[in-house]
């Protein structure tokens, strides 16, 4: 295993084993306040603290699995245990997030006056700094690996920093001014977790599907190869992503009168190149004269 594969699976074990320390703190100091002040918005953060503590230890356990080499049944690897495994988070907030939204419509129809918040509100200050460190450092992870596992994680704690804030509003304007916002901010959580299920869900078809790398990674392979003084064309370039695996192959047009020795190092030296752009990489380059390139083309025409 290469350094940078190493690199990859330090970073997102270390990443996925901070996540579940900081959900499982701020689960246990929110059901607290829960208890404290009674507070519906206060359920709501906890709930989605759980649904944290939930997709962090699901990470772990995927990432065991999607870290582990190729073998004898999967030649390609384990990559798209990853995607798998954030559908499944998508699909468990999707329901959480519907059980939330009943239970803010409940509290809009028949409001609670809060008058004991004052724990509460001193663990959502507490939870809002907690968090904020955790997506900083998750930030940082997911800039280094490019892990799907770890961005899932870290869009729900991204939401959670602008959930802890509407929940201090929440308790805030429930206690002393509006006793419906209790309700209509739990409400707003809901439909906001439901909108991040869904997002992560289109990132989890997107790998499943082998849908090709974006726009910019074509053209800068494309420019890797062009950039070869001897290469000639690129034709049949096809790409996908497989949790930290990237695979990459396409037809190299080169002049047919080179040796197997030298084509074989044009396509050595583009290969590194390219393996270079990615954590972990494999590279398929099939060699093409460029004259049997140029007839196949005459002939379709």
């Amino acid at each position: 295993m290469s350094t940078k594969s190493n690199g990859y699976e330090y970073w997102v074990k270390f990443a996925a084993r901070t996540s579940v320390t900081v959900a499982v703190l701020l689960l246990i100091m929110k059901i607290f306040a829960w208890f404290d002040s009674e507070a519906s918005v206060m359920l709501a953060t906890a709930t989605d603290s759980l649904l944290d503590l939930f997709a962090s230890l699901m990470n772990l356990f995927i990432l065991k699995i999607a870290l582990s080499p190729p073998d004898q049944d999967h030649r390609f690897g384990h990559g798209k245990a990853e995607s798998l495994g954030s559908l499944f988070q998508a699909a468990f907030i999707t329901g959480s997030a519907i059980l939330l939204m009943l239970n803010g419509a409940d509290r809009l129809i028949n409001p609670v006056k809060l008058t004991q918040t004052s724990l509460a509100i001193n663990v959502t200050i507490a939870t809002v700094v907690l968090t904020l460190l955790l997506v900083l450092f998750q930030q940082y992870v997911v800039k280094r690996t490019g892990s799907l596992a770890i961005s899932a994680d870290m869009l729900h704690y991204k939401s959670d920093l602008l959930l802890n804030v509407a929940v201090l509003v929440a308790l805030v304007l429930s206690q002393k001014l509006w006793p419906l916002a209790d309700g209509l901010f739990t409400l707003i959580i809901g439909g906001y977790l439901l909108i991040s299920a869904i997002s992560i869900a289109k990132q989890s078809f997107t790998q499943l599907m082998d849908q090709e790398l974006d726009e910019e990674d074509i053209r800068k392979i494309k420019d890797i190869v062009f950039a070869h003084p001897q290469a000639i064309g690129i034709h049949d370039l096809k790409t996908r992503q497989s949790g930290p695996m990237t695979f990459i192959q396409f037809h190299l047009e080169l002049d047919g009168e080179l040796t197997l020795l030298v084509a074989h190092n044009i396509g050595e030296s583009i290969e590194q190149e390219i393996a270079a752009l990615y954590t972990s990489c494999e590279v398929l380059i099939h060699h093409d004269p460029s004259s049997v390139v140029k007839n196949r083309t005459l002939e379709l025409e």
